[in-house]
């Protein structure tokens, strides 16, 4: 009996080793055309020969005579098999195929072998098969030929069992050899059709179901597998995405990995979103009455292409943390977010012995999301860090304050998705190390929105946290500025920009609430009667009416000097102030109208009481420089930021 099996042709002898797999598998990615299962030919030799005869009393001359005896009976079939005779003989082999089906699984007797009636249906299959090798004929997955081929590998697995037969066994051989070569071109049919109509699942169904059903289940697979994994990929990197490792990333410039993070992004969406439904689709439609084979083929698919993209957003979780890189790496973690229901909903039972992508793709969404956290922690330590020994010139809006800010708004866009990464990050905290250290809520200028609302939401704390840093660092800066009045238009001017950045992102707004922006109001507020005080209560001290009076009469020469003390303080001023800086155009008409509001009337009063004592003409030229309309028009060029030149103005 082992000469006997040795004799029966196998039905993956193309595919039997891994190593004839991978050397397939190289062969389809570098031309993806020669997929063909190789032509099967039975080598016996006269030695294997001469001992079946001896064990099993079968006179077999030899492999020679084997060979052109079934040669003769082909040519012989051949010249009196006729397409026409397919049906009847179709017939044939269905009646013996009946007969065998009734004796069971151990039959007691051997059945006369309609030998005639299968060579010439053998036959016509090689017939049909040499029309679409010579391509005289184009549909060769057409209904009746795949039927007919269904036919031989039913024939073939009843002739197995009454292999110890001679008869049985050369007939076995002759129908082993067609369906192989059937296998063949069917094989070569499918990948076409896999590369060129995809969109074709009837054809490509009915493909597969021929070659799954005659047990070639294994090259079936491999070919879609080898093909759609191709052609998949190629779709990926359509969109932008370029296969890069790890070590790769790490070398790589954060202004190149920006680029490639958008690509990545796009790709990924589109793969999970698109891509991967349409080749579950296809799957599914042409292994339609196969579905693990359909599960088991698009689990691999799709485990290729996603390991190579969740590779790249790994290598970006390990990169450096910076500040800059916060918003990227949002993208990357919201986009792995949102995909992984849509995967879950493509696995519905994921192969178990190949992992759990979406355990993997959440994986990954868990170390971008400590990545994150340990970003925007690096904004803290960036504040922390900035200290400079020389003021701003003008007192302006510092440019790290203008940096946070914006920092701030922007990340606020990622609000709710920040919202759950320091969600997440803090019960992980509490799972390694039970329990969990609130950040206290007094101290600073910010109150928050509550703190209950503060404690419960780990975004606010961050946010807050960093709004105190800030502030306090701008508190160190101002101490830089000597002149006290300079020091208020700086805070001023940096405090008004935090309120307006909070007030005009909703975001922020919403998280930070108006019993933030109210308490920093309320410091403004401060700052500005002390930039008041030190400025133009010095002025204000030439109009008081102590020591101009003696005995009911005014001392002109205490007058003389009160005018000049005014003129050279307030010249003074404007030529400082002007060269000041208030961007926001709110506070700087503001400030102008309080100091109008001070200035000018007392001014006004002074003159109206005391002008009449200086002497017409020269005199009254030389100590009274200003009138009140003048006092209004040069106070509204302070805090311009260009000298004011008197002479020019005059």
């Amino acid at each position: 009996m082992e000469l006997t099996q040795s004799l029966i042709p196998q039905n993956s002898i193309s595919f039997s080793s891994s190593s004839a797999f991978t050397h397939r598998e190289d062969t389809l990615r570098e031309s993806d055309h020669s997929l063909s299962i190789d032509n099967l030919s039975i080598h016996n030799t006269d030695t294997d020969l001469s001992t079946a005869v001896s064990n099993e009393n079968i006179c077999i001359a030899g492999h020679a005579e084997q060979e052109d005896e079934n040669a003769a009976t082909n040519k012989e079939s051949s010249n009196y098999a006729d397409d026409d005779d397919l049906p009847s003989l179709s017939d044939d082999v269905d009646k013996f195929l009946s007969i065998l089906s009734s004796l069971g699984d151990s039959p007691a007797i051997v059945p006369d072998l309609p030998d005639i009636s299968i060579e010439r249906f053998a036959a016509l299959i090689e017939k049909e098969i040499s029309k679409y090798e010579s391509g005289s004929a184009d549909d060769h997955h057409s209904p009746s030929f795949l039927n007919s081929v269904d036919r031989a590998s039913k024939l073939t697995a009843a002739l197995t069992p009454f292999s110890s037969d001679p008869h049985y066994l050369q007939a076995l051989n002759h129908t082993s050899a067609v369906l192989h070569h059937a296998m063949s071109l069917l094989e070569d049919d499918f990948h076409s059709l896999l590369l060129s109509s995809p969109s074709s699942p009837t054809r490509l169904r009915s493909i597969a179901t021929s070659m799954i059903s005659s047990g070639y289940e294994t090259e079936c697979s491999q070919v879609f597998l080898i093909s759609r994994r191709n052609a998949l990929e190629s779709s990926v990197y359509e969109q932008g995405f370029e296969k890069i490792s790890i070590d790769e990333v790490q070398h790589t410039p954060w202004e190149s990995l920006e680029h490639q993070i958008v690509s990545w992004t796009k790709s990924f969406r589109h793969a999970l979103s698109i891509l991967f439904p349409q080749e579950r689709d296809l799957c599914n439609e042409v292994f339609q009455s196969h579905r693990a084979i359909a599960d088991s083929i698009f689990h691999n698919l799709a485990r290729g292409i996603l390991i190579q993209l969740l590779d790249f957003a790994e290598a970006i979780a390990m990169t450096k943390r910076s500040a800059e890189k916060l918003f990227k790496v949002l993208d990357m973690y919201e986009a792995l977010r949102d995909m992984i229901p849509k995967l879950e909903d493509l696995f519905v039972s994921p192969d178990s012995s190949d992992g759990n992508l979406t355990a993997e793709m959440s994986a990954v969404k868990r170390r971008l999301g400590e990545a994150v956290v340990a970003m925007f922690c690096d904004l803290e330590s960036s504040i922390k860090g900035e200290i400079v020994k020389m003021p701003l010139i003008g007192g302006a809006v510092h440019p790290l304050t203008r940096h946070v800010m914006n920092y701030l708004k922007h990340a606020c866009e990622y609000k709710n998705t920040l919202e759950q990464v320091f969600r997440d990050h803090r019960r992980m905290d509490r799972s390694t190390s039970g329990s969990f250290d609130e950040e206290r809520g007094d101290g600073g200028p910010t109150g928050g929105s509550g703190g209950g609302s503060r404690n419960s939401n780990p975004l606010l704390r961050q946010l807050v946290k960093v709004t105190d840093l800030l502030h306090c660092n701008m508190e160190g800066k101002a101490k830089l500025y000597k002149d006290l009045a300079l020091r208020s238009i700086f805070l001023m001017n940096n405090g008004r920009y935090i309120v307006q950045k909070i007030k005009g992102s909703k975001e922020l707004n919403q998280l930070l609430g108006d019993t933030w922006c109210r308490k920093l109001s309320a410091d403004l507020r401060q700052y500005h009667k002390n930039y008041q005080r030190e400025t133009w209560s010095r002025v204000l001290a030439c109009f008081k009416d102590e020591g101009l009076q003696s005995k009911g009469s005014v001392l002109k020469p205490v007058l003389k000097d009160r005018f000049r003390c005014f003129n050279t303080m307030f010249e003074e001023i404007l030529k400082t102030q002007s060269a000041w800086i208030v961007s926001d155009y709110q506070l700087q008409s503001e400030l102008r109208v309080s100091v109008s509001a001070v200035i000018v009337p007392a001014y006004r009063s002074f003159l109206a009481r005391f002008s009449q004592y200086l002497d017409p003409g020269r005199q009254t030229e030389k100590y009274i420089k200003f009138g009140p309309e003048d006092l209004e028009a040069l106070i509204d060029e302070l805090f311009d930021g260009n000298p004011l030149s008197l002479l020019r103005k005059k």
